[in-house]
């Protein structure tokens, strides 16, 4: 787009803007643009040569001005879109009402305030959490209120600069298709944002249109969380709950929610990263507040070896996902971290070993191991592969329920997601860290740790190693890159990977199947930009772009048998040089 477009659009924008903060922000830009500032011209493009998309995911971006940022303008929009959607779907929704959670970044208050106004003034209730709260905690308090829906202003484990809005709908799970498409269209109809409808907080309060969240609602959930935990004969918890544990909240709203669910459990001794504890959306000891990035642990690590740790916990900041850390295996008095894959592997086989229930289930996203699915198929248990994101393992775990009357166990995807039971319709850090926590005291009672069940489970089940690599491109033409990228790989269609043969390819942008033996099948899932490519020996590539961050990603993983007089290194050893290999062979057919 040229500048004088550019230009007209931004003071197009300029004009309607509520916010004196991105207004300022917007008029420093264009006057560096007018003086020949080509970094303050090329950011201008980015934030106004497009928009933001509503989606699945809700909205998530960069705080700033302009369509393509996170801001007020955008909300308020984006929730007269919502109040539109929901009124013309449920002639209840005034009544039952909206809850809105916010976390501790940057503008989440604001932005959930703004949210709050805009719903009443179309008349519909609002249930407004009083402080931050974690994402599961509202996806719980909309099931718990009967609300007709939720908004969670979140970016998860994104960076500082990050924010978003994130909708669920009366289910408790994230919302699908059409109901995404739906509120797009509605937020497209949208007048310009000084001209939305808000009702004045104070007003909406004193008319009844706005209330807190009541403080049951929390008592409720860590009951439920309680719940889901094992007893024995004499009701008591099970396992050693002497065990030594840290926890940190990473800068983010899980640590106060976190210590009750482990207090109620009987876990005595938890040592709190305190520099992590407390809200903070600059996130000032981390570069990037993702347990899963390098550095992030590092407070935790140092912590545990302090104190001689059986385990560390960490959630992201919002509190949907748990990351674990144990003492690695050489004993050396480091910390080793597990990956999502081996975290929902250790939790899902002790569920389906450890809870009698009726028609068990268990879930995890395509992208994640294999091996969830053959340890359900030997214990009987039902198994679905759903696509990336949690919204899928969600809905398909109701559907199983409904259509065959099944009882789910466990859901998870490997970035660190998980959810326990049908607790919470979407991955629940603080449950999923109850549970783990009482697994590492059930093996601590025993004199084992969660490297001797990961290595039990491998002489079972088979040896599975899983790896992920990423393509990163930035910048205003990333997503276009990234979309050229995935149709290149179509194109190419190849017949081997790494010198492995492709013996079944599915495509679910087309819902297609390929086998090598030419016979075609179709599949019925949404469509969805991923291909799969399964190879000959059991391995499997699969490539898709990232929904909320602008990356293309790689998901590898290989199966050995172990030998019988092969050890547990040596064959680990093999299965990560197969995965190293196949892993390098799909980024230079991409990307060589």
């Amino acid at each position: 787009m040229e500048r004088p477009d550019l230009e007209t659009l931004a003071k197009t924008w300029l004009a309607h803007d509520p916010d004196g903060e991105t207004c300022a922000e917007l008029e420093e830009s264009l006057a560096k643009v007018a003086a020949g500032d080509e970094a303050a011209l090329t950011d201008l493009r980015d934030a106004f040569g497009a928009a933001l998309e509503f989606g699945t995911a809700g909205l998530r971006g960069v705080l700033g001005a302009g369509p393509n940022r996170m801001n007020r303008a955008v909300v308020r929009r984006t929730t007269h879109g919502l109040a539109k959607a929901l009124l013309a779907s449920s002639p209840q929704a005034k009544e039952r009402g909206v809850v809105i959670g916010y976390d501790g970044r940057r503008n989440s208050l604001v932005f959930a305030e703004d949210t709050a106004c805009v719903l009443a003034a179309a008349g519909i209730r609002v249930h407004l959490f009083e402080d931050v709260a974690p994402t599961p905690l509202t996806a719980f308090a909309l099931l718990r209120l009967n609300a007709a829906a939720a908004v969670m202003v979140t970016a998860s484990h994104n960076p500082p600069e990050y924010n978003g809005f994130k909708v669920y709908w009366e289910n408790g799970a994230q919302i699908i298709p059409p109901v995404d498409g739906i509120i797009a269209s509605a937020i497209e109809e949208a007048p310009p944002a000084d001209e939305v409808p808000l009702l004045p907080l104070d007003d909406a309060r004193e008319q009844g249109l706005v209330q807190p969240v009541p403080p049951s609602v929390e008592g409720d959930y860590l009951a439920g969380i309680e719940a889901l935990g094992a007893t024995d004969d004499q009701g008591d918890p099970v396992g050693r709950r002497t065990i030594k544990i840290v926890y940190t909240a990473m800068h983010g709203v899980g640590n106060r929610l976190a210590l009750k669910a482990l207090g109620q459990g009987g876990f005595g001794e938890v040592h709190t990263v305190a520099e992590q504890a407390q809200p903070d959306g600059r996130f000032p000891t981390v570069a990037f507040p993702n347990p899963e990035e390098k550095g992030a642990m590092d407070l935790s690590f140092a912590l545990a070896s302090r104190v001689g740790a059986d385990v560390i916990f960490a959630n992201d900041p919002d509190a949907d996902r748990l990351a674990i850390a144990i003492p690695s295996r050489e004993k050396d008095g480091r910390f080793t971290q597990l990956t999502g894959n081996e975290v929902g592997v250790l939790l899902g086989h002790y569920l389906l070993t450890t809870r009698a229930v009726t028609q068990p289930a268990v879930f995890n996203s395509v992208v994640s191991s294999p091996l969830l699915g053959t340890i359900a198929k030997a214990k009987g248990a039902a198994f679905a592969e759903t696509l990336t994101g949690f919204k899928w393992i969600a809905n398909t775990a109701m559907r199983f329920e409904k259509d065959r009357g099944t009882t789910t166990l466990f859901g998870y995807e490997e970035a660190l997601g998980y959810s326990v039971g049908n607790l919470v319709r979407d991955k629940d850090g603080i449950s999923a860290l109850a549970i783990a926590a009482e697994l590492v005291a059930v093996l601590a009672e025993k004199k084992e740790t969660l490297w001797d069940r990961l290595d039990g489970i491998a002489r079972e089940f088979g040896l599975y190693v899983s790896g992920q690599r990423t393509i990163v491109r930035k910048g205003p033409d990333g997503q276009k890159e990234l979309a050229a990228l995935m149709e290149r790989l179509r194109s190419q269609d190849p017949s081997t990977i790494g010198g492995y043969a492709v013996v079944r390819r599915v495509d679910f942008q087309t819902g297609s199947i390929q086998r090598a033996d030419g016979v075609a099948e179709t599949i019925d899932f949404p469509p969805s930009n991923v291909l799969v490519y399964e190879l000959e020996g059991g391995s499997r590539v699969i490539a898709r772009p990232s929904g909320t961050e602008p990356k293309a990603k790689f998901y590898v993983d290989v199966r050995v048998d172990i030998g019988a007089q092969e050890s547990l290194d040596d064959a680990r050893t093999r299965a990560q040089q197969a995965l190293e290999a196949l892993a390098d062979a799909i980024v230079a057919l991409v990307d060589g």
